[in-house]
């Protein structure tokens, strides 16, 4: 149920910043859910290989790199999705950053919730 809602919520912050953003479009709600289930499968596969693989240039720039790699699997899944469109890298990084900071505001909302139900 956790998993469900926070894929909900990150479809939320899809539409949202698909209205906010230019170079970002979204076909419709339908479209945000899969933008969110095919985000959270590719940080769960690809962004540890990616990690390990750029790791010395994240050391580098201590931690900043990471950003990049966000861009990348934004980028990745406008390339899987038909309805979700992103018009270049620096979209993609912007929207990424954003998206990152609207999900930890959301995810933080749950934890107060559970937190004031015990």
């Amino acid at each position: 149920m956790k998993t469900f809602l926070k894929i909900l919520l990150t479809a939320l912050a899809v539409v949202v910043l698909a209205n906010i953003l230019p170079g970002i479009s979204v076909a419709g709600y339908f479209s945000a859910i899969i933008v969110a289930v095919v985000i959270a499968l590719l940080n769960m596969f690809i962004r540890p290989l990616l990690i390990f693989f750029t790791l010395p240039a994240t050391i580098v720039t201590l931690g900043l790199f990471l950003f990049v790699i966000n861009a990348c699997i934004i980028l990745l899944a406008d390339k899987l999705i038909d309805g979700f469109a992103v018009s270049g890298f620096w979209a993609a990084l912007f929207f990424s950053i954003l998206l990152s900071i609207f999900r930890a505001a959301l995810f933080s909302l749950i934890k107060e919730e559970k937190k004031s139900l015990k």
